[in-house]
């Protein structure tokens, strides 16, 4: 990892444009990603290309448009990162891209751009840790004009929880656990309250300043150490018994939560939730963290359904089809929505050290969401 001058960005085909940065998100990957979390025995390795340049969580202006591209020097947008069928110049489109599942595309490693799955993970997509970025046409997605850039720059991580509610809603007067209060976790509280408002909703945090985001956001908070008293907290709010084993943690049995939300999607997360979750209930993963062993014997009991949510595409909302950052912006626009908390700390890319520093230092600096500002 290191900041250093780079070429300008090159149009890789006529249906490209060049994005200036205004702001881009540090999510939670690239921070995993420069932290070297993870030993490298991943098949996503096969997906992607190196050198990279980290970042996808992009709002800008158009500063050059290829000649086939529509678009116009000067237009902000905010980025779809997806290195789909279309971006790679691949005709017609696999069956999941015309779909609109982006995220799915079965050509990652295909067409005219080296691999990668989205923008800041491919050697030809460079991303928004830089000052000029390209993108195919489809990926620029226009901003409405009285969307401040802090705002816009949330769309892609609210857009990953906006997915994963609406492939796995919870049932009617349920309840509901989000676990983990980062952008994913304090995004999905908010889309809970506004798509499910007779839903009850629980968020388990570790900071205190995580427990105030949650308070505002209308969750009931529990704390996420001691595990034990966790388990009981849980399964009392849930009004449901608690059966001890010989060793180790108890299990909520027949009742619990009706679906939890795991955010951050480590052994100790997963520990807890299958303990927690009622008979035949849901768990959501979309976080994603080095494996490692935990009971899941609860799991198999239980008939759980253990469901991967991997970011977003184009969504169906009360019968409108669009892409998940247009409903974000269009919910935004119209006063609908406000995730605005969130976005805690910004940073010049030149003090990005001090960005990263800030991520790894949560208890201390109280980070949600950082941000590079290049305005």
């Amino acid at each position: 990892m290191d900041l250093r001058e780079i070429p300008d960005p090159v149009l890789p085909a006529p249906d490209w444009v060049v994005i200036r940065t205004r702001m881009c998100g540090i999510c939670g990957s690239d921070a995993k990603q420069v932290f070297m979390e993870g030993d490298g025995d991943s098949p996503m390795t096969a997906l992607i290309s190196f050198p990279q340049i980290l970042g996808h969580e992009v709002v800008g202006d158009i500063v050059a448009a290829g000649a086939e591209s529509g678009r116009r020097v000067g237009e902000r947008v905010v980025l779809n990162p997806w290195l789909s069928c279309g971006p790679r110049g691949i005709t017609p489109p696999c069956e999941a891209c015309a779909r609109g599942n982006y995220n799915l595309c079965f050509h990652f490693t295909e067409g005219h751009l080296e691999p990668g799955i989205h923008t800041g993970n491919s050697k030809t997509a460079t991303g928004g840790f830089a000052e000029l970025l390209p993108a195919h046409t489809s990926m620029a997605i226009p901003c409405p004009e009285g969307v401040p850039d802090e705002v816009a720059v949330l769309a892609d991580p609210f857009s990953v929880a906006l997915h994963s509610v609406l492939r796995n809603p919870p049932p009617a007067g349920g309840k509901a656990l989000v676990y983990g209060i980062g952008a994913l976790g304090l995004s999905t509280l908010a889309i809970l309250a506004k798509r499910h408002p007779h839903v009850e909703v629980g968020a388990v945090v570790r900071y205190p300043h995580q427990a105030d985001a949650a308070k505002r956001h209308g969750a009931r908070v529990f704390q996420s150490e001691p595990t034990l008293d966790l388990i009981n907290a849980v399964a009392e709010w849930s009004g449901t018994r608690v059966h001890p084993p010989w060793e180790g943690l108890p299990m909520t049995f027949p009742g619990g939560v009706d679906v939890v939300y795991d955010t951050v999607a480590t052994a100790e997360t997963l520990e807890v939730s299958v303990r927690v979750t009622r008979a035949r209930g849901a768990m959501v993963i979309t976080g994603v963290s080095q494996p490692a062993r935990f009971e899941w014997s609860p799991w198999y009991f239980k008939e759980l359904s253990l469901i991967g949510s991997n970011a977003f595409g184009v969504e169906e909302i009360d019968g409108v089809r669009k892409h998940a950052i247009a409903h974000y912006l269009d919910w935004v626009a119209a006063g609908e929505i406000d995730v605005s908390d969130m976005l805690t700390h910004r940073f010049t890319l030149e003090d990005w050290r001090g960005a990263f520093e800030a991520i790894a230092n949560q208890r201390e600096t109280g980070t949600i969401k950082v941000a590079f500002d290049y305005r």
